[in-house]
């Protein structure tokens, strides 16, 4: 079983969409505050997440607290860790997965702290991209917003693949958070033989 670990997720969405893919392939998800949105049972309900009681999910009040209830080193690398990070130079799929390791992905806006990025520099990974100017080669379009409403120009503090981004520079930060962690779960499970796989 594997461990999904969100770090101070901002969007919702995301969240339930990585943990519908947590339900299906019996992994845990782990949730380091604070979180951008409400878990009480009406804001589940609202949001549609029925599979919510069948997750196997854990909030924790820092990192230091996800560390200390998990009995993962607060200092030094940490062999049970993935960090994913568009700052590595380990490609995700080069990395050695093992039952029970941490699949660690940053909020939206802003990914994994450096802090956190320099004390386990050895546990970071990141997913090959396109450059921006190959991924998003509408970004004239997208910027313009002159007598749109407002939510709608409130929608381009995101890219095209959901993430938060600076509104003076047009570019794709990292996939959606919900896309990376599939990605990274899943050549995960294929390392470690996943019978569903098959």
């Amino acid at each position: 079983m594997f461990n999904v670990v969100l770090f101070e997720p901002e969007i919702p969405a995301n969240t339930g969409n990585i943990g519908r893919t947590c339900v299906l392939t019996g992994s845990r998800l782990h949730l380091i505050e604070p979180l951008g949105f409400s878990l009480d049972n009406h804001a589940l309900r609202r949001a549609g997440l029925g599979y919510w009681p069948n997750l196997d999910v854990t909030t924790y009040t820092s990192w230091d607290d996800f560390c200390a209830r998990n009995g993962l080193a607060l200092h030094g690398p940490e062999p049970r860790l993935h960090l994913l990070t568009k700052k590595a130079r380990t490609i995700y799929s080069d990395a050695h997965y093992a039952d029970g390791d941490y699949l660690v992905l940053g909020k939206e806006s802003s990914g994994i702290p450096e802090e956190l990025l320099a004390r386990y520099a050895t546990c970071c990974e990141r997913i090959p991209m396109l450059p921006d100017e190959a991924s998003l080669a509408n970004r004239e379009l997208w910027s313009q917003g002159a007598g749109e409403p407002a939510d709608h120009v409130a929608l381009r503090a995101q890219d095209i693949c959901g993430n938060f981004i600076d509104p003076n520079d047009y570019r794709i930060s990292a996939l959606n958070l919900s896309n990376a962690a599939a990605i990274v779960i899943y050549e995960a499970l294929r390392q470690t033989g996943f019978n569903a796989l098959g």
